[in-house]
Order: C-alpha cells, then structure tokens, then sequence
C-alpha cells in the first residue's frame, strides 16, 4: 500500500447534476484511476433532488407519486443500505476513487482511512463529529438515516451527546474492476417531511427529526462555507490538484446514466442493459 499523497489525486467541487449522472460519474472516475492513473476526490451535489436507492432495496418501498408530484428523481447506487434523499440543497455529497492496491484491503480500515477528510472537514465547520460510538436499532429499514447506526461507517454528532447523538453522515464503499469507491452523504440541513414522504410508509417527520442532526443546526454556517470547508479538508488529505471532467469523461458519463442509472430496468430491477440497447 502505497502514501496517498505520492499518487496523482484531483479534486472537483462539481456542478449541481442529475442522479444517474452522479452515479455514472463515478463508474468513470474508476476507469480514469485505471487507465489514466489519476485518482478522483469530490463534492457535489443533486439537481433535481434525487432519492438514490440502496443496491438491493425493493423499489415498492418508493412512494412513486409523491416522488413525481415533488419532482424527485430516483437512481439507483451501486453500494447497499437503505435509501437516501439527496435534497439539492440539504445535502452535500463526496466522492473518493482509488485504486484496490493502494489502499488498506480490511473493510473497516478502509472506511477510516476514507473518513479521516470527513471528520477533519467537520471539525473545521465546527462540528464535533465521529463514529457513533455504540449501534442503534433500525428505525425503519427502507431510509438510510433511520436505519441501524453502525459504529463503522455511520457518523454522528455532537459526540458529547453519546447515545443521543443525531446521525449526520453515511457512508458506503464498493469495489469495482480493482478500484476502491467510497460514497456518502453529508446532511447540511434537515428536510424532515421529503425525506420521509418519498417512502410508502406513513412515517412522521419527528421521527427524522429525533434521529438525524445536520451541519445547520450544529455549527450555524453556509451551504457555501460548508462545501468549501469539505473541499479543502478532501483535497488537502491526498494532495490533490484542483482539477474538472474531461469532455470524454462527461460523455462517457452520459452514455452509462442513458444506459443504466437512469432506466426503469436498473432503478426498479436492478437490470443493466447492454450497450447500444433503447429503453
């Protein structure tokens, strides 16, 4: 395993984009960190607001009107867990790529060593974050934020609370082609009634509200500042150079979120049609 920073790492605060391109982006940040040796740190966020599905959950968990009534779009990610919605302003999101080999091969090492930007960004927003030191039961199984808080990967806030510390970030990993990809989910502000109404189930919102904290209400700063603040502590954790998309990587990214991310065959399914296929 090699020092992050001895590799070639740029850093992209991205333009609001739609989910399956978010998604299909990182598809393509993993080939470029195989074929063009250039790892990919970033911040972005969801425009429409999108509700990302867990890999393997039942698309009849969805409130299909609600979603198209609001305006939210749903994807489907590549990682497990419950479903998140992303609020084109509620939520910041982050991306890190990486090849398999230059990072520690334990599941649980990994997510700290990704995580060590995250916790870093927070306590410059003021925030006294961590991983939840104890779990806590699932809430309702379907969202993220109300599933089980897992000391692993979940973080929570303020740590002096303990127990009754709010979730404020998850996170999740997958491996693909030899290549290490850590997402997550950063809650800046708390839409309690979108993040429960996109689900079937009639939940109330204080149920959110009881369980999930965000930057907002910790620490009182911007969107703007935040997103910042989460960009330098990324970029400064690897070393990386500000850098963008390349026009062959947006089209690529175009082509897969037609292609997968943004079928009805893959968000409701999880089936992914060959290329060159309509849907």
């Amino acid at each position: 395993m090699t020092t992050l920073a001895d590799q070639r790492w740029r850093l992209i605060v991205d333009e609001p984009r739609d989910g399956p391109t978010q998604m299909a982006l990182e598809e393509v940040a993993a080939e470029t960190a195989l074929q063009a040796d250039v790892r990919t740190v970033r911040v972005y966020s969801w425009e429409p607001s999108t509700l990302s599905l867990g890999y393997g959950q039942s698309a009849d968990s969805v409130d299909w009107g609600y979603c198209e009534r609001e305006g939210i779009d749903v994807t489907r990610r590549q990682t497990g867990g419950g479903g998140i919605y992303h609020d084109r302003d509620a939520d910041i999101s982050y991306t890190i790529v990486a090849p398999a080999d230059e990072v520690p091969g334990d599941l649980m090492e990994c997510y700290e060593r990704f995580c060590e930007p995250i916790l870093e960004g927070f306590r410059r927003m003021g925030v006294e974050a961590d991983f939840a030191d104890t779990p806590q039961p699932a809430i309702y199984q379907p969202a993220c934020y109300l599933r089980d808080i897992n000391p692993a990967h979940d973080i929570v806030a303020p740590t002096t609370a303990g127990a009754e510390a709010g979730k404020i970030s998850g996170n999740a990993q997958y491996r693909q082609r030899k290549v290490v990809i850590q997402h997550g989910s950063i809650s800046y502000d708390l839409k309690p009634d979108r993040h429960v109404g996109v689900f079937t189930d009639d939940i109330d919102p204080t149920t959110f509200t009881e369980r999930v904290t965000s930057v907002r209400e910790q620490a009182g700063i911007g969107r703007a500042e935040a997103v910042d603040t989460l960009a330098d502590a990324l970029g400064e954790w690897c070393d990386a150079n500000v850098g963008e998309w390349r026009s062959e990587e947006l089209e690529a990214a175009s082509e897969l979120a037609d292609r997968k991310y943004g079928t009805e065959a893959w968000v409701r399914d999880r089936t992914e049609l060959e290329a060159g296929s309509s849907h």
